[in-house]
């Protein structure tokens, strides 16, 4: 079995993020001072941790984030607080099996910035020889990743339009993924596109069907042009379990079982 990693890094030293993240580090010898303080002060345990090699403990990161940093799944209530299939639900209430199953890399690579249409991904389908149906994981490569840590990651990229989106959610996908920052376009491109036409529809489309039909998504992801091919492999993405979450991180992986040739044995 090869496991290709298809998350992002979570790094509070990344060159721009839209919602920056802060990462504090205690020491182990600055853990073991706080350990020591809370077993004082919770439990009443008294302990001298000069004790200890060297006086360290544990060392003790502490993250603030949010719960769209890196790779994440969306949760229908990220899309709103109605649904027309009833009350939307949050990461922790969602089914285990949606967030493993067979993946089917569509390459987005060549589309502009903007948002992809149903076409171009019935093309990809005639292309790699493949329709998505119930259970698959659909993962859009769009190139996306190699921008991340810089402003154009949020800026230029491709993501999906309505009908594409409602073309995924008809076969029978429930977890749409992207290596890109939303499943939608990006804002100027939506935003510019709403202004020139007036119509309400160009905005965040793929999102707001989640309003309609029940589905995920996967954003940022990583390496999906690491694959050695589109099919043929299992996907595993399953979120922390975030009470009341719209969303939660994933470490997303591709499982791709290794086929050993009898002749190559010595």
């Amino acid at each position: 079995m090869r496991i290709v990693d298809l998350s992002s890094t979570v790094d509070a030293s990344a060159e721009w993020e839209a919602n920056p993240v802060e990462h504090r580090i205690l020491s182990p010898a600055e853990g073991a001072a706080h350990m020591a303080r809370q077993m004082r002060e919770n439990w009443s345990v008294d302990f001298d941790v000069s004790v200890l090699p060297d006086g360290e403990l544990l060392s003790l990161d502490t993250f603030t984030l949010t719960s769209h940093t890196g790779t994440h799944v969306d949760a229908p209530s990220h899309y709103g607080t109605r649904a027309a299939y009833g009350v939307p639900r949050h990461i922790d209430a969602l089914p285990l099996e949606w967030f493993t199953g067979p993946g089917v890399v569509l390459d987005l690579t060549a589309a502009p910035v903007g948002a992809a249409g149903a076409d171009r991904l019935r093309a990809e389908f005639d292309r790699i020889g493949a329709v998505p149906g119930p259970g698959d994981i659909v993962l859009l490569h769009t190139g996306a990743d190699r921008l991340a840590g810089s402003a154009k990651y949020f800026t230029d990229f491709t993501g999906l339009d309505g009908p594409a989106t409602e073309l995924l959610l008809d076969l029978g996908v429930r977890v749409i993924g992207t290596d890109a920052f939303s499943l939608d376009a990006p804002f100027a491109d939506m935003i510019d596109r709403y202004h020139r036409t007036g119509d309400r529809s160009v905005l965040w489309p793929a999102h707001f069907t989640g309003r309609r039909r029940e589905y995920c998504q996967i954003e940022r992801l990583a390496n999906l042009g690491t694959l050695p091919r589109p099919t043929g492999f299992t996907v595993c993405c399953f979120p922390v379990k975030l009470r009341g979450a719209g969303a939660g991180w994933a470490r997303a992986v591709a499982l791709l079982e290794e086929t050993e040739d009898p002749k190559e044995k010595p």
